[in-house]
């Protein structure tokens, strides 16, 4: 007769084998990456070393597409052979400081769930060897990242996948996303993704997960066959919306506008609230995150972007009996706004027909809206949510 203690040594094997075959399932044929506790170091270079216009002192003529600031001609080797990145990085107080965000062309800020907001970070033009941590999709910055293209790639750690709107796997699966285009952490083998216990001392192992564009750059091309065209042959672009840029103003037609802040949710005001502080000299306004510097650990230094576009959104629950409440943000149609650039501020109207069409701004004369070169930040808010400045 087999003893208790043999009989659940077996079970427990039985149970770990069942748990290995399903997960190697819902792979389909790649194999599936369980993290280890790992001291791995990706390249410190961000995958530029000797061909970047730094490196080569070349001159800066080149435009991002997506937010207009100037590069040289071998950066732009290297973007025109890619497609754009959407990864999530997560914003909760252990998180910080984050990783990479210095080096986003553009990033999206909502809340994820219980006042903590989210970053949706994009990145083309320029590489990051390390960023993080990344945590789990939502449905809303899906939608965001549906405009730039067909198949843009999706960095993330699992996501909502109860029932309901808010399903944001569900989602992936009907975009055609899934095991495509779609970067899902458990899907994607080590060390494409990679856990660092080191990198932010003493936090859980929620807040550990990290990942490399040119790594998941390279995992695409090698793995999924996306480079910047598809398995069709059709470009990522082909039907992509530029927004309109322009240079810097003169430092004496700058404006004169000296912070801009705001909170997501009042109730959790003192760790999420946002402070924007305009720099005339640079043309740039530093962030200040729920009352602290907001800094990138790669680069030791303070966020800064040359704009800030505050979107008003429908937001409402989702209902769909998740314990932290998800939420979802209507970003179809149109509503109001405010862009923050050269020390000056614009009442806005911003429209969005479709999932897929490009969010496009518009001053009160109907005119689109030009941005500065550089950074953009778009921070949705709900609709009633004050702004200071």
């Amino acid at each position: 007769m087999i003893s208790k203690k043999l009989a659940f040594v077996i079970f427990f094997v039985i149970f770990l084998l069942s748990g290995f075959i399903s997960y190697s399932i819902f792979a389909g044929k790649e194999t599936i990456g369980l993290l280890p506790r790992t001291k791995y170091k990706p390249p410190t270079t961000n995958g530029n070393a000797g061909k970047t216009s730094e490196v080569l002192d070349e001159a800066k003529t080149e435009a991002c597409p997506l937010n207009g600031q100037l590069f040289g001609k071998s950066d732009k080797e290297k973007w025109e052979e890619r497609r754009p990145l959407g990864i999530m990085i997560e914003n909760s107080t252990p998180a910080r400081p984050q990783s990479g965000l210095s080096s986003a062309d553009v990033i999206y800020e909502a809340v994820a769930e219980g006042g903590i907001t989210r970053f949706l970070a994009i990145f083309y033009c320029q590489d990051a060897s390390y960023v993080g941590p990344v945590r789990s999709a939502r449905i809303y910055f899906i939608k965001l990242l549906q405009e730039y293209g067909e198949y843009p790639l999706y960095g993330h750690v699992g996501g909502a996948n109860t029932d309901g709107p808010a399903d944001a796997l569900g989602e992936v699966e009907e975009l055609g996303w899934g095991l495509y285009s779609d970067l899902n952490q458990f899907a994607v083998p080590f060390p494409y993704y990679w856990r660092d216990y080191e990198r932010l001392p003493n936090r859980v192992t929620e807040h550990t997960v990290y990942t490399s564009t040119p790594k998941l750059w390279e995992f695409a091309k090698t793995k999924r066959k996306l480079t910047d065209v598809d398995k069709k042959g059709k470009s990522w672009d082909a039907k992509f919306e530029e927004w309109k840029f322009k240079e810097d103003a003169d430092k004496a037609d700058r404006g004169d506008l000296s912070k801009v802040s705001f909170t997501f949710w009042d109730l959790f005001a003192s760790d999420y609230s946002a402070d924007w502080v305009y720099d005339k000299i640079s043309n740039s306004f530093k962030r200040n995150n729920g009352g602290s510097l907001h800094q990138d650990k790669n680069t030791g230094k303070q966020l800064v972007a040359k704009n800030i576009v505050v979107v008003f959104a429908n937001e409402s629950p989702a209902n769909d009996g998740y314990p932290g409440g998800h939420i979802l943000y209507k970003l179809t149609g149109s509503g109001d706004g405010f862009v923050f650039q050269e020390g000056n501020v614009i009442e806005m109207t911003w429209n969005k027909k479709t999932e897929e069409s490009r969010m496009k701004f518009f001053d009160g004369t109907g005119k689109e809206i030009q941005f500065v070169r550089g950074q953009i930040w778009v921070e949705i808010l709900p609709v009633g949510n004050k702004v200071t400045y």
